[in-house]
C-alpha cells in the first residue's frame, strides 16, 4: 500500500476483514531487519500472525509456513 508502512498496512487490512467477515482472513508475516522486541510486539499487535527476521534463513521460513498453511491450501 502506498504511503504506509506494513504495521500500517495490516490494521488496514484487518478493518476490512471486520466488515467483510465471509472472507477467509489474509496470512500476514511479517519480514524485517529489526528484530528488537519491541517491534516484534507492535507487528502483532496490528494483527500480523507471526515475524521473522533478517537474515531470513530457510527452516524459518518452513516453520512459519508449517503454522499458517493448511495441507493442501495454495
Amino acid at each position: 500500500m502506498p504511503g504506509c508502512n506494513g504495521v500500517e498496512a495490516t490494521r488496514r487490512i484487518r478493518e476490512y476483514e471486520q466488515s467483510h467477515p465471509e472472507r477467509e482472513p489474509a496470512r500476514i508475516i511479517a519480514l524485517t531487519a529489526d528484530a528488537f522486541p519491541e517491534n516484534r510486539e507492535r507487528c502483532l499487535e496490528a494483527g500480523m500472525d507471526d515475524f521473522l527476521t533478517k537474515p531470513l534463513r530457510p527452516d524459518a521460513i518452513k516453520a512459519a509456513l508449517a503454522r499458517h498453511v493448511r495441507n493442501g491450501a495454495s
